[in-house]
């Protein structure tokens, strides 16, 4: 991956963004428990201190000093170096204790540099400073233990703010160059498609996340336009082999025609010949258009309930005489129970099982019986046209479906092959699955409808 591309992507700007947010959430937070830090242990010195200080107080008797001093100095002796200062001056300011030459502080708390008490400039001490009877008692703590808590303290969130930050911004960078792989294979495969290669498809990590999903429903988009495309190829081509013998049929009709009327023979029988060609031709077409149509999805506009009991006995009352004709039967059954209605348009559903029906006996001897079956079954609804007559062999089951074809190549029976096409458009509109079955003998068409009400 070139660097210029990866800096413009998306998915790196976004990790960089992400990076800065943890930086700075990572400092913020660092500098609040720092003053907490500081501040909490603001307080447990400046309670030790005063707790110190009132320990030496309470040494003092009334008007004997002796004990005060003591008290001081025990304190001064077990004070390793300048870590703590205490100090007492008499009433004239004159010093009489401690381990400082002087200090000159207002009562109360104070921060004191170490060269006010003759010390180490660099030094800072926290004083607290009272009166015990007129003398005033001084008790201090050095600020170097604080300040070098706080320094490493502080140290430690620096350090910790640049390892955050380079992980952020590698693990930024990582996934950044990952996910634009999958973007560029996105793109790959949707520059193949647009260079015709409909069979492209994209790569699937298998991870199931958002990528991958957006990856899943493209290639189902491509599934579908693929089929379409070959679908189109396959109409054409159908299209013009199947109309050229009808077209073939028709000129000479038409030149048979006009050699009779040169020789003043009747054309009336010729021209109503050529007049039926043309009408079967018509309905080829209009039957191509109407599964056009259906296939674009304009019907679902007509989606309403549905009730397909109903729809199916009707058919069946309807088709029974005609089944009986050709020495046939006809029955339909019904799974016991309420069925739900189906979201679907009525009267494609009614002519989907009209020609499933007509199918069946058109294609089936004397003798056979037709069952027509309606059920529940794992949240579909199912609806099944079967007979046992001569079936469909197993390698033509998927083709019957296609546009134009038909079983019989010498096509000198009635029928367009159409009928079966019709069928799994109206099946696709109302999303349900088509599944043909061998009955030995005979054939099982189910179509399964989704269990939307």
């Amino acid at each position: 991956m070139r660097r210029d591309s990866l800096m413009r992507s998306t998915p790196f700007r976004l990790a960089i963004v992400f990076a800065v947010m943890v930086v700075v959430t990572f400092a913020v937070t660092g500098l609040a428990v720092h003053q907490r830090m500081r501040s909490e242990l603001r307080q447990h010195q400046d309670q030790t201190i005063r707790e110190t200080y009132s320990v030496i107080a309470s040494a003092y008797g009334h008007g004997d000093i002796t004990d005060l001093l003591q008290a001081v100095e025990t304190n001064v002796r077990a004070t390793p170096g300048v870590d703590r200062i205490f100090l007492v001056m008499d009433r004239k300011r004159k010093v009489i204790g401690g381990n400082v030459r002087g200090l000159n502080v207002p009562p109360g708390w104070s921060d004191v540099p170490g060269e006010a008490i003759g010390l180490e400039p660099d030094l800072q001490y926290r004083v607290f400073a009272g009166t015990v009877d007129g003398n005033r008692l001084f008790v201090g703590v050095s600020q170097q233990e604080l300040d070098n808590l706080q320094e490493i303290l502080a140290s430690s969130f620096a350090w910790g703010t640049l390892v955050v930050a380079g992980l952020a911004v590698t693990g930024g960078v990582w996934m950044a160059i990952r996910a634009q792989r999958r973007f560029n294979a996105v793109s790959q495969t949707m520059n193949a498609v647009s260079h015709g290669k409909l069979s492209a498809r994209i790569p699937l990590i298998g991870r199931g996340d958002d990528i991958d999903i957006l990856s899943r429903d493209i290639n189902g988009a491509l599934a579908r336009l693929e089929g379409t495309v070959e679908g189109m190829r396959q109409i054409s081509a159908d299209i013009a082999h199947d109309l050229k013998t009808p077209l073939n049929r028709l000129r000479m009709t038409v030149d048979d025609a006009i050699e009779k009327q040169q020789r003043g023979e009747p054309v009336a029988d010729d021209l109503m010949e050529a007049a039926e060609e043309v009408e079967r031709i018509n309905a080829t077409f209009e039957a191509l258009l109407g599964i056009s149509q259906i296939e674009a999805g304009s019907r679902r506009a007509r989606f309403g309930a549905v009730n397909l009991e109903r729809v199916l006995s009707s058919l069946v009352d309807i088709y029974h005489d005609v089944a009986a004709d050709e020495g046939q039967s006809l029955r339909l059954g019904v799974h016991p129970g309420p069925l739900p209605e189906l979201s679907g348009d009525r009267e494609l559903l009614t002519q989907m099982f009209a020609n499933l029906m007509e199918n069946a006996i058109r294609h089936c001897p004397r003798g056979t019986s037709i069952n027509v079956g309606l059920g529940v079954s794992a949240g579909e609804i199912i609806a099944r046209v079967e007979d046992n007559g001569p079936g469909i062999p197993d390698g033509e089951r998927e083709k019957v479906f296609r546009r134009l074809y038909r079983l019989e190549k010498s096509r000198t029976s009635p029928g367009s092959g159409l009928g079966l096409s019709l069928v799994k458009a109206v099946a696709d509109l109302h999303d349900a699955k088509i599944v043909v079955h061998d009955r030995e003998p005979g054939l099982g068409i189910e179509i399964r409808f989704p269990r939307r009400t």
